[in-house]
């Protein structure tokens, strides 16, 4: 067995379980010590519009669908810290399980780049549904409850793209517990939101806030 795990073909998914444990050692001092996954939570986003993808302007058509991507994937919704050990669970198991059927019909592994491709979207799906659980049985203090009509009348920021009607881009702000919460908004009037702006959110249609510049109030 351990002989199966080292193999240079599943380097990619004992990695991936290794830190998984280590997360998961870290998710358990988290419950004691707090604040971990809080600033996690916080550095999410931000990493990905300031490091990611520093020197690309995105407009609000390919941002609101990667936001939309993320919110699929239950990112944001349940503490990052969880949600990375679900997926480094998923992607290590999956991994080893995909090279052994792989080694048993074929009597080779396959390449390790190729299976650590296949299997990081094969195992998109079953992320997203154990987080789904996860965000459904979490108590919702430790969850970043989004799209909630308690964040009307909220200053917030825009974080990534630029915000035009009917087309919207992503802000971040703090509620009065100082959760960080990401939304997706639209101005409220003909106007350019753009990132860096401070806003004040007017009201919500489904899942989407309008939005007035704070220096217009």
């Amino acid at each position: 067995m351990w002989e199966f795990i080292t193999q240079p073909a599943n380097l990619w998914f004992s990695v991936a379980l290794t830190i998984m444990l280590m997360l998961g050692i870290l998710e358990i001092i988290n419950l004691f010590v707090g604040g971990i996954s809080d600033w996690l939570d916080q550095l999410l986003p931000e990493s990905l519009a300031d490091h990611a993808i520093p020197d690309i302007h995105l407009d609000a058509t390919s941002t609101g669908a990667f936001v939309q991507f993320l919110t699929w994937l239950y990112i944001g919704r349940v503490p990052v810290l969880m949600w990375l050990v679900v997926f480094l669970a998923s992607y290590g198991v999956a991994g080893l399980i995909l090279q052994h059927i792989w080694l048993v019909i074929f009597n080779q592994y396959l390449v390790a780049w190729l299976a650590g491709i296949v299997v990081f979207f094969l195992v998109l799906p079953i992320v997203r549904y154990v987080s789904m659980g996860l965000y459904r049985i979490l108590p919702k203090d430790f969850t970043t409850a989004i799209y909630s009509d308690e964040l009307i009348g909220s200053v917030a920021q825009i974080v990534i793209g630029e915000a035009r009607q009917g087309y919207p881009a992503q802000a971040k702000l703090k509620d009065q517990f100082g959760q960080t919460h990401y939304i997706m908004v639209e101005p409220d009037q003909d106007q350019v939101l753009k990132q860096g702006h401070e806003i004040l959110l007017v009201s919500k249609h489904n899942t989407i806030f309008k939005a007035i510049l704070k220096d217009q109030v």
